[in-house]
C-alpha cells in the first residue's frame, strides 16, 4: 500500500523575508570584507558575513523542525507564552555580567599594579576601559532588560508575544552587536566618546535591531488581552523610545567610507560635549534607570506578594522622571565652555530629580508593608529591596554632586567613580540579579537550587560593593583636596604623580571589592546551572510530594 505524502511544509512571509535579507547581507558584507581598508575592519564584516549566513541556516533548520501550524496564542483559554527569547536573553546576561566583572577587575588592578599592561595595546587600560563599562551596562544590563521587559510584557498583557523570528532576531541580533563592540575595543575601533564609542555600522546595526524591538513591543501591547497596561510596561517603552532618539542624536555622523570603520561626527566643539553629555546622562536615565525601574515594578511586588503600595505614585513617579531626566545632562559639564546658563539649567532640573526619584524608591520600599518578615527568609526579596536602597541614595548623591559648589572639589575625581558604581553595582546589579533569581526558575519550570547560595551572593556582594564605594569616595575627596591645594607662593603644591601615589591604598581596595563582587556573581552562574539541570517542578513534586527547598 503506498503511503501518502504529506504536502510541503509552507514557507512563512518572516521565514523568506530574513531569509532574503540575511543572503544579501552576507554578499554586502562579503564585498566589504574584501575591499576594506583596515584588517580590523575587514574582520568585522567577515563577522557580518558569518552571522548572516548561520542566520540563513537557523531559519531554514526552524522551518524543518516546526508544526505545520503557527503556535496558538491560547490553549484552553490561557495564554501560550513565548519563554525561547527570554531564556537565551538571561542566560547571555549571566555570561556578559562574569565578563564584564572579570574585565573591571583587571582594570581596577591595572590601576594599582601599572605592570599589569604589559605594553600591549589590546589589554591596556585605554582599550580595557570601554569594554568593561559595555560589557556590564549593555551587554549584561542590556541583556537582562529584554529578558524581563519581554516576559512582563506577556505576563502583564496575557498574550503570546508577537511574532515567531522578530523575537529571536531582537536577542540574538542585540548579542551580535555587542561581540562586534567588544572586539572593536580590543582593536582600537572606536569613535571615543563614552558609552558610545562603537563606530556607524555597529550603530546602525543596532538601529535595525532596536526598531524591530519596539515594534516588537507595540504589537503585543496592541494585542494583549488586559485593557489595563501595567505600569512597569510604561517604563519598558519610555526605555526603549528614549534609548533609539538619543542613539540617533549622538551618533549622527558621516562615514569616510563604506570600506572604511572611521566616520565623522556632525556636531564640534561645544555642541559635540553637549549632544554627549545629553546622551551620556540620560543613557543612566532610561537604560540604567527607567529600564530597570520596571523591573522593580514588576519583580518587588511579585516576590513580595504584596501589590504595589501606591499605582498613584507610580505614574507620578514615571511622568515626573522622564520629564525632568531629559534636561540634566549639562551637569557633567560645569566650568566648561558651555554657556553658564546651560550649567545652571542643567544643576536644576538634577537637584529637581531628587522628588520624582525617591518617590519611586519610597513606593517600592513601602510594597514591603506587612511583609518585612519576608526579609529574614527570603535572600532574594532581600537582594531587590537593597537594590531599591541603592537606588534612592545614589539619586541622592547624583543631584549633591550636580550642584555646582560640589561639583568644583567632586568633578575629575574618584568620587565619580564611587557614584557610578554604587549606582551600577547597588541598583542595577542587585535589581538583576533579583530578577534573574525570580525569572529563571520561572521560565525553566524549576525549583531554585539554594537559597542559601544567594544568601552568600548577596552578604559576598553586598561587602564587596561597600569596599568599592567606601574607597572611591575616600580617594575622590582627597584627589579633590590635593588638587586644590596651593602653596604659600601660589603654586600648586602636589603633583599628579604625588596624588596618584596617594591613591594607591584606595585603589587596592576597589579591586578588593571588585573582585568580591565577581566572587558573588560565580556563586549565582553556579546556583542557576544546578537549578536548569535539576528535574522540572512536575517531575520533583512527583519524587517528594513534600516540597523541600534544596540547599
Amino acid at each position: 500500500m503506498a503511503q501518502s505524502i504529506s504536502p510541503p511544509k509552507p514557507v512563512t512571509v518572516g521565514e523568506a523575508a530574513l531569509s532574503f535579507v540575511f543572503v544579501a547581507l552576507a554578499a554586502l558584507a562579503g564585498f566589504v570584507a574584501v575591499r576594506a581598508h583596515t584588517p580590523a575592519y575587514a574582520f568585522h564584516a567577515a563577522l557580518f558575513a558569518l552571522g548572516s549566513v548561520a542566520a540563513v541556516f537557523a531559519i531554514v533548520k526552524r522551518h524543518d523542525l516546526r508544526s505545520a501550524e503557527p503556535p496558538p496564542r491560547f490553549i484552553d483559554g490561557r495564554p501560550n507564552y513565548n519563554y525561547g527569547p527570554i531564556k537565551f536573553a538571561a542566560l547571555a546576561a549571566l555570561f556578559w555580567g562574569v565578563a564584564g566583572f572579570a574585565v573591571g577587575l583587571y582594570i581596577a588592578l591595572e590601576l594599582a599594579f601599572p605592570l599589569l599592561n604589559f605594553d600591549l595595546p589590546w589589554i591596556n587600560f585605554g582599550r580595557l576601559r570601554p569594554l568593561h563599562t559595555s560589557a556590564v551596562i549593555f551587554a549584561f544590563g542590556g541583556n537582562v532588560l529584554l529578558a524581563t521587559s519581554f516576559y512582563v510584557l506577556q505576563r502583564t498583557s496575557r498574550t503570546r508575544i508577537a511574532g515567531e523570528l522578530a523575537p529571536w532576531f531582537v536577542v540574538l541580533g542585540y548579542n551580535f552587536f555587542i561581540i562586534i563592540a567588544g572586539t572593536g575595543y580590543l582593536l582600537g575601533v572606536t569613535r571615543g566618546h563614552e558609552y558610545a564609542e562603537p563606530e556607524w555600522y555597529a550603530i546602525l546595526w543596532l538601529v535595525i535591531v532596536w526598531v524591530v524591538y519596539l515594534l516588537v513591543y507595540l504589537f503585543t501591547l496592541a494585542r494583549r488581552a488586559e485593557p489595563h497596561i501595567y505600569v512597569a510596561n510604561w517604563f519598558y517603552l519610555a526605555f526603549i523610545v528614549t534609548v533609539a532618539v538619543l542613539v540617533l542624536g549622538n551618533n549622527a555622523e558621516i562615514p569616510i567610507s563604506p570600506f572604511s570603520s572611521q566616520s565623522v561626527i556632525v556636531w564640534a566643539g561645544v555642541q559635540d560635549a553637549m549632544i554627549q553629555w545629553w546622551y551620556g546622562h540620560n543613557a543612566v536615565g532610561f537604560f540604567l534607570t527607567a529600564g530597570f525601574l520596571g523591573i522593580m515594578y514588576y519583580f518587588v511586588p511579585k516576590r513580595a506578594e504584596r501589590p504595589i503600595y501606591s499605582y498613584r505614585l507610580s505614574i507620578v513617579h514615571f511622568w515626573a522622571l522622564i520629564f525632568l531626566y531629559i534636561w540634566a545632562g549639562p551637569h557633567h559639564l560645569h566650568y566648561t565652555a558651555l554657556p553658564d546658563w546651560a550649567q545652571t539649567l542643567g544643576m536644576t532640573f538634577s537637584i529637581m530629580l531628587w522628588m520624582p526619584s525617591w518617590g519611586g524608591m519610597i513606593n517600592g520600599l513601602m510594597t514591603l508593608s506587612g511583609a518585612w518578615d519576608k526579609l529574614r527568609t527570603d535572600p532574594v526579596l532581600r537582594m531587590l529591596v537593597v537594590s531599591v536602597a541603592f537606588y534612592g541614595m545614589s539619586t541622592f548623591e547624583g543631584p549633591l554632586m550636580s550642584v555646582k559648589a560640589v561639583n568644583a572639589l567632586s568633578h575629575y575625581t574618584d568620587w565619580g567613580i564611587g557614584h557610578v558604581h554604587s549606582g551600577s553595582l547597588g541598583w542595577v546589579g542587585f535589581v538583576s540579579f533579583g530578577a534573574l533569581y525570580c525569572l529563571i526558575p520561572w521560565v525553566f519550570n524549576r525549583q531554585l537550587y539554594s537559597l542559601k547560595l544567594v544568601n552568600w551572593h548577596f552578604w559576598i556582594s553586598t561587602i564587596g560593593i561597600v569596599f568599592y564605594i567606601s574607597a572611591m569616595w575616600v580617594a575622590g575627596i582627597m584627589q579633590g583636596l590635593m588638587w586644590r591645594a596651593y602653596t604659600p607662593q601660589g603654586f600648586l603644591e602636589y603633583s599628579f604623580v604625588e596624588t596618584t601615589d596617594a591613591l594607591h591604598p584606595e585603589y587596592v581596595i576597589r579591586a578588593l571589592g571588585g573582585g568580591m563582587f565577581l566572587i558573588g556573581a560565580l556563586i549565582m552562574v553556579y546556583n542557576v546551572y544546578k537549578t536548569i539541570v535539576s528535574p522540572s517542578e512536575d517531575v520533583a513534586a512527583e519524587l517528594a510530594p513534600t516540597a523541600v527547598a534544596a540547599e
